[in-house]
This record gives C-alpha cells, sequence and structure tokens, in this order.
C-alpha cells in the first residue's frame, strides 16, 4: 500500500521531520539515518556558520530542507527570512513561525495568519507552526496553508501531548495535514499522535538531549511508523464500566 505525506505536491514516504536545531553538526547526519527523515527543518541564522562549515554539509543528499522563520516577530520579518531562504535555494517550502513571546516561545497565531497569506501570495508552500486553536486554523487554510503544525507542548519542554484534546479537533475539521511541532519528548507520544491521525511528526530536543542519539532517532521512526498503520487499520473500541472476553463463554468450568 502506497501511503505518502504529500506537502506541496511533492510525496514523501516518511512521516517524521526531524528538527536540527539544537543538533552538534556531527550527529545531524547520523541522526537523519538512523530516523530516516526526508525532511529537515532549517533555520536560516544556521545555514552559514563561523569558518568554512555549514550545516548543509552535514545534511545527506536527497533530504528536503524545511527552512523556517525562526527569529520573526511580525509577518513581514517571516517574508523577509522566506525570501532569503529562497534565495540560499532552500525552495519554496517553509515552516512559518511568528513568535513576539520572549518567556513561553508561544506562536502568535494573528501575525501567523498574516504570514501565511503574504507568503503564500508570492509562492511559497506556507506551513504555519501555531496554537491548536480551531478558527485560527481554518483561517490559515482559507489563506493558503499546506499543512497546519500545532504544537504538542511548548518547545523544547519534552512534555508531551498536552494540547491532544485541540489537536483531536482541528484533525476532525481542518482538511490539510496536520503535523505535530513542539513539545514531543516521548516515542510513544509520536505513537499516540500518528494513532491519533496526525499527518507527521517533528521532534528536535527529544532526539538531541537523549543519551543516545542515533538509537533514539532509529526509535522515533519505529514508533511514527507504528502510529500510522494502528491509524490507517483502525483501533479498536473501547468499553466503559464493562468487560468482554477475548474468547466466546459458554460457561464456567463446573467442579
Amino acid at each position: 500500500m502506497q501511503d505518502k505525506l504529500t506537502l506541496g505536491g511533492q510525496p514523501f514516504s516518511s512521516r517524521f521531520i526531524l528538527g536540527s536545531g539544537k543538533f552538534t553538526l556531527e550527529l545531524i547526519r547520523a541522526a537523519i539515518e538512523a530516523g530516516g527523515a526526508e525532511i529537515v527543518t532549517l533555520a536560516l541564522r544556521r545555514a552559514n556558520l563561523k569558518g568554512n562549515e555549514s550545516i548543509l554539509d552535514y545534511i545527506p543528499p536527497g533530504v528536503t530542507l524545511l527552512p523556517n522563520t525562526s527569529g520573526a516577530r511580525t509577518a513581514e520579518e517571516a517574508l523577509r527570512i522566506a525570501r532569503l531562504s529562497r534565495e540560499l535555494g532552500c525552495g519554496n517550502l517553509v515552516k512559518i513561525e511568528v513568535i513576539r513571546d520572549s518567556r513561553y516561545l508561544l506562536p502568535d497565531n494573528l501575525e501567523t495568519i498574516r504570514a501565511t497569506e503574504l507568503l503564500t501570495k508570492e509562492g511559497f508552500v506556507a506551513l504555519p507552526y501555531m496554537y491548536p486553536d480551531l478558527e485560527a486554523a481554518r483561517r490559515m487554510r482559507d489563506a493558503g496553508a499546506q499543512a497546519i503544525m500545532p504544537l504538542g507542548a511548548p518547545i523544547g519542554s519534552n512534555k508531551g501531548l498536552l494540547t491532544r484534546d485541540f489537536i483531536k479537533i482541528l484533525i476532525a475539521e481542518i482538511d490539510l495535514p496536520i503535523i505535530v511541532d513542539a513539545g514531543i519528548g516521548r516515542p510513544s507520544q509520536a505513537c499516540e499522535a500518528m494513532e491519533m491521525g496526525c499527518a507527521a511528526v517533528m521532534a528536535n530536543t527529544a532526539i538531541a538531549t537523549a543519551g543516545n542519539v542515533t538509537a533514539m532517532a532509529h526509535a522515533f521512526k519505529l514508533a511514527i511508523e507504528a502510529g500510522r498503520a494502528a491509524y490507517l487499520a483502525g483501533p479498536g473500541r473501547i468499553l466503559e464500566d464493562m468487560a468482554e472476553a477475548s474468547s466466546p463463554l459458554t460457561g464456567f468450568l463446573e467442579d
């Protein structure tokens, strides 16, 4: 069965998106290969480092770059960063991040809607990162978003799916890929997100801070695949306040 994630008309076999913000350069290639990720996020400020090194040198050929607008506080700043990333050859796929709050790092949904409109008009494939709010998601969809990326928990917290009920609403009501971005801390949480019907999961801190980065990347790969398979299979029903034997009972054994 061909089960592809499609973003901007481009199909991907992997539904694991790897964030690169907290990795050392030496670990990025290993994490990508162990996790099987076909999409890697890239903050523009990390594209060129001091000396001759570039993060791009550590990303294997064939992996799609997903530049983000990290650092933008307004829609106009996000547009400027997206234009720069396109000039650097990163293409039209862009994760929109507009964050004005420096303490909790929560996305500004209103500015993100504006940024989605501006970027879409200039031909970008806009993937907005947002706090999971149904009305905001609808407006981003109507503005041209190609996917919605709600946070599961605050960035870098590893707390998991604190917003699971709101993400479920987006899955039910928004006819776009829903990609959980931020807060996922364990492979089991990634699996749960996929079982719910999310199209993909993005993880960074959970892997970058693990004791064994490559092993954790591989664990996330397996968890995401298992969760997707379970969603497609259709999870069994849940019985409340009762039990049911897995084999038919025609009576109890008698002495």
